[in-house]
This record gives C-alpha cells, structure tokens and sequence, in this order.
C-alpha cells in the first residue's frame, strides 16, 4: 500500500489546512518516506504537522524543477531534517523568471526560481540527468520531446547572458514509484507536457504508469482561447486513452480541470490541499 498526501496546493481541502500556490507530496511507501516538492514556503511543514505528518522521518526529497513554489520549504525542512538526500537537476539552480508584461507591478520580468542557497546544502544531490535512487525510486528527464510545450509556457523564461530566453525545462525531473504490483508517476507541473512525459515514461521503462498525480500546467490567470480550450480537450481525450488513473491538482486550474473531467469522468481526480490518495 502506498499513501501519498498533497501537503499543500492552491485551492482550500483538509479543514485547517493553509492553501497557496505551489505544491508538495508526503509519500510513504514500502521502503521509503519522501516529499517531492516543499511547496511555496514554511507552511507546508506547518501542514504537515496538523496532519500528522512526522517530517523528521523523510528520506529522500525529489524537487520537481526549479521554481520557488515548489521549493520555498526547503530551507525550512533542512533545519528539521539534515539527514534526507535532496535529488534536484543541476540546472533547476539556473535562473528563472515569469514574463509579467510592461504591466508588471515589480517590472516586466519577475524572478521565479529557487533560493540560491538550497544548492549549499550538504544534503542536496545535484544530477545530470536520468538517476536511479534504488530498486524502488527513480528519476528521470525528457530526453526527446514527442510534441510541443503546453500553451502556458510562453511566458516563462531562463535568464542566459542577460538575455531572457523560452525555458526549455531541461531541469524538470519525473518520480518513477515501482511497487509490488504497480507504477507509479509523480510530477510536479508538467512543463514538459504530461503527454511528452507519459511517452518518454513508456519509452524508458517499457509501459505507462498505472497511476499518474501532476499538476497539468494549463492554469492562466485571464479566460482561456478558444485555440486553448482545443487545446486541453485535445490533452484530456488522449489522456483518457491511456489504462491510466490521474490525480491533479495546482497548475491544472479549476477551469481547465472542469473541462477535462466532463471528457475523463471517474478517469481524473482533483487532489485539494490535505487530502490523501491510498494506492
């Protein structure tokens, strides 16, 4: 049995619980006790304490890719837990930023990325690449992608040279779970595109997942296109096509994920802030 619990994301679950923008996973399995993310800040280890979470008995920490709201815990939790390997691509280090527009209230370019410290943790496991933690976790990155990048990537940038240019998400990782009996895939945005991550998933190990739990990334902050709703109905009716159950959360956005559960149904679950999945 695996239980794997949302610490927190964006929108209001567990009563009690704080809700913000960003995301972290508790994971207990048969080997191991681990997050993937630490969400936007210290209230995720606050989350975890209301829910019972014991965080002083983590293992291993995954960081999805290298934005802040999935790595404002960090520094927190290393303060509790020194002990527990954190597994991050050397480039989620690199510098990133969301393109505001001219009508941004801090100037047009807001910087995105991680805490510049997290990297001069003794814990902290830099990697280049695909990486094997043991028989029962593993990691890895979009080698090739099959198709493009979701619609909502447009505005997010590496700054290179001085020159802000599109993020290729070269520093987004993916949690491969092997139980008894079944696979397990967490991410955490999806940057890459949950369809380019699933082929990639089955080209690598040989078959898709039984389960997937990720943010979607099709989240905006103005009503979408037309062209985007195409879009997410388009990403909804092949996803329904894999023998796959998917949990979301964060990213997706309400709207997005509205339209994607009347096409999936019982396929596809929301996954609020302090409410837990049992595998």
């Amino acid at each position: 049995m695996m239980r794997i619990v949302n610490l927190i994301e964006n929108t209001e679950g567990t009563k009690g619980c704080a809700y913000a923008h960003g995301l972290s996973f508790y994971i207990e399995t048969e080997k191991h006790r681990l997050l993937v993310d630490l969400g936007p800040s210290e209230e995720t280890l606050r989350n975890a304490e209301r829910l019972g979470v014991d965080l002083r008995k983590v293992d291993t920490v995954v960081l999805s890719h290298g934005h802040y709201d999935h790595s404002g815990g960090i520094l927190p939790f290393a303060k509790i837990n020194g002990s527990a390997a954190i597994y991050m691509q050397k480039t989620a280090a690199a510098a990133y930023y969301a393109d505001d527009g001219e009508s941004g209230s801090a100037g047009r370019y807001r910087y995105i990325g991680i805490d510049e410290r997290i990297t001069d943790l003794p814990q902290v496991r830099l990697l280049d690449g695909d990486h094997t933690i043991d028989g029962e976790l593993s990691l890895f990155v979009i080698g090739r992608r099959a198709g493009k990048l979701p619609f909502s990537n447009a505005r997010l940038k590496r700054r290179t040279g001085g020159a802000y240019v599109q993020d290729e998400f070269d520093h987004e990782q993916f949690l491969v779970i092997r139980g008894k009996q079944e696979r397990i895939l967490i991410s955490g945005c999806a940057h890459n595109g949950i369809l380019n991550i699933l082929s990639e998933c089955k080209r690598k190990y040989g078959t898709g997942p039984d389960a997937v739990i990720s943010g979607f990334h099709l989240m905006k902050k103005t009503d979408h296109t037309a062209a985007e709703i195409r879009e997410i109905e388009e990403t909804a009716y092949a996803l329904k096509q894999y023998d796959t159950a998917f949990y979301t959360c964060h990213c997706t956005g309400l709207p997005a994920y509205d339209v994607m559960k009347r096409i999936m149904g019982d396929q596809l679950r929301y996954v609020h802030s302090g409410e837990e999945i049992i595998w």
